[in-house]
């Protein structure tokens, strides 16, 4: 029996859709940037290479933990001196599984790469529907364990903002134009990872009486109001992170000086 748009309890419409709109834009519009964003993020991560200008770590390498890291970048030692590849690949797997598994970011890709469905009242090519309960899409359940790598991350990340207040010769005291837009995008994406429905949910999810929790009630309150714009969060945080990135290599690669302010 078939199943999902051509299931027997949904109305029979022979066209894929009747909506009249360009209802094609959006899918296309996040299809275009997430695989722009997953060229480069792939090109930098196995790039291995011009991803520190001091006092500046690329977010794609924060912490680098290998002992082919550039001189001055690892700030937590090189417990993983054995690692033969791109720093970048011990790190990544953890921000970009909290990405992949994001609740908004489910949404958008399942409709802009599997067309599943391609948007609302537009049939989807596909014959049935299982939801995450199968394999591959029932990794998305650990979405929450994906959340507490992710708050790690972000610690990391808001102390590389610290260190960015030095200048080349790690002297304190100082700030250029690479701390600002660092600064700028660990706020971004302080403000991605606390808006997150998992955060939410440990917050005050399970709370019968918040009367008996007012503490916890005041934080779920607030990251509540934070949840609202998860979806923009969400985008604004993966401009921003490869935004710094590329900054930062162009520090590298000595294509642009880094302007001091102080």
């Amino acid at each position: 029996m078939s199943s999902g748009v051509l299931g027997p309890q949904r109305a029979e419409v022979p066209a894929k859709t009747l909506r009249q709109d360009n209802w094609w834009i959006a899918p296309l519009t996040t299809f275009t940037v997430f695989l722009a964003f997953i060229i480069y993020s792939t090109w930098r991560a196995f790039d291995g290479d011009n991803y520190y200008s001091s006092p500046y770590l690329s977010p794609f390498y924060s912490p680098c933990l290998t002992d082919s890291c550039v001189e001055g970048s690892s700030d937590f030692g090189q417990p993983f001196s054995w690692w033969q590849l791109s720093p970048a690949l011990l790190i990544l797997i953890f921000p970009l599984g909290f990405r992949l598994t994001c609740y908004y970011y489910r949404k958008a890709y399942y409709r802009a790469f599997w067309l599943s469905p391609p948007a609302c009242a537009v049939a989807e090519p596909h014959s049935n529907y299982t939801g995450e309960t199968r394999f591959p899409l029932i990794f998305q359940n650990i979405h929450r364990y994906f959340w507490y790598a992710a708050m790690l991350v972000s610690l990391v990340l808001t102390f590389d903002v610290v260190l960015a207040f030095r200048d080349a010769d790690h002297e304190w005291g100082h700030m250029g134009l690479g701390t600002l837009i660092m600064l700028v995008n660990v706020v971004l994406i302080w403000l991605y990872t606390l808006s997150c429905h998992s955060c939410r949910h440990i917050v005050g999810g399970r709370l019968r009486h918040f009367s008996k929790h007012p503490m916890r009630y005041q934080l779920w309150t607030w990251v509540s109001k934070l949840n609202r714009d998860h979806a923009k969060y969400a985008w604004v945080s993966l401009f921003s992170v490869a935004l710094t990135d590329f900054y930062i290599y162009l520090l590298a690669t000595g294509q642009f000086t880094d302007p001091r302010f102080f």
